[in-house]
């Protein structure tokens, strides 16, 4: 009786093709543009986009801030607000709390 031997041909192809798809999975779980990745880039864009909301709407109030000290329109009460800070002054019948 004549033994024969495995070929390790079809192991060597099997281990191979285990091996790269075991690969494939690492790189698309973990990679750079992996799930992993992925979920922290879209983290980081609602954060980004929030911030970017907030500085809308704080450019908005300094912009309309502005309009109201131009030349065109000038709003006296928010003038003698921004004067009576920066100068540190007060009217005679206002009462300073600090």
């Amino acid at each position: 009786m004549k033994r024969s031997r495995p070929s390790i041909g079809p192991l060597f192809y099997f281990g191979t093709a285990m091996v790269l798809g075991l690969y494939f999975v690492f790189a698309a779980v973990q990679g750079d543009f992996g799930l992993f990745n992925r979920v922290q880039i879209e983290a980081e864009i609602t954060t980004l986009k929030a911030q970017r909301d907030r500085r809308q709407v704080e450019l908005a109030r300094l912009e309309n801030r502005t309009r109201r000290l131009s030349d065109d329109f000038l709003d006296l009460d928010l003038l003698d607000e921004r004067a009576r800070d920066v100068l540190g002054m007060a009217r005679p019948d206002e009462i300073v709390l600090r």
